[in-house]
């Protein structure tokens, strides 16, 4: 049985990267007849963020009460990304990004067979390097550097292609009454909510293929 993995994320989710370590970590114990398929689908955190981002600073105050408050957070997430080899540098974030063109982007990657690739490149851009995705040329350039073809990129982008797809996504996350992320549903049957440990992974996948 094949198993394919609906993984509804935000690029700027840091426990949807902590998530797809765990995930690949469950994925790399399986046995080799065992066939994993991936599908990364949209979700966004901040719908209504400006096109150009914004201060990271001034949101997460906002978010959280005190920017006090948001470095105990990210101290968190930087101490549990380390566990799972994931050197996030959130000091070096100076701006949230509207993630609108990245998950266009994420779209069309899955239509040239290097979805997981671009999530991944992504992921460290923003998390790691603290480079602005809102940004068109520097989210091309990150993208790109994955595989994905930058003329059809850029094609996409000066359209409106990949927009239907989020609109699709977010209505299907409702239905399912996704709240958060990152959100996983196996084969339509088994879901998970947040970052869960290879176990969790492992068992859902028995749960799967047990039911058939």
């Amino acid at each position: 049985m094949i198993l394919q993995i609906d993984v509804f994320s935000d690029v700027i989710c840091p426990w949807c990267f902590i998530g797809k370590r765990r995930l690949e970590k469950a994925l790399g114990t399986l046995d080799r007849q065992q066939e994993a398929r991936i599908r990364w689908l949209p979700f966004q955190l901040n719908p209504t963020m400006p096109k150009e981002g914004t201060s990271r600073k001034e949101y997460r105050t906002a978010k959280f009460g005190s920017w006090e408050r948001s470095l105990e957070l990210d101290a968190k997430v930087e101490a549990v990304g380390k566990e799972e080899g994931i050197h996030f540098a959130l000091s070096r974030i100076e701006r949230t990004p509207n993630t609108v063109d990245a998950h266009r982007l994420i779209w069309l990657a899955d239509k040239q067979g290097v979805q997981d690739a671009v999530v991944e490149v992504l992921f460290r851009a923003y998390f790691t390097e603290g480079q602005d995705i809102s940004n068109r040329e520097t989210l091309m350039d990150v993208v790109v550097g994955a595989g994905l073809d930058r003329k059809q990129a850029e094609g996409m982008l000066n359209g409106d292609e990949g927009m239907e797809a989020i609109k699709e996504a977010g209505n299907r996350a409702r239905r399912i009454g996704i709240e958060g992320v990152p959100f996983f549903n196996i084969n339509g049957k088994v879901t998970l909510s947040g970052a869960q440990q290879p176990e969790t992974f492992l068992e859902a996948f028995g749960q799967v293929v047990g039911g058939r």
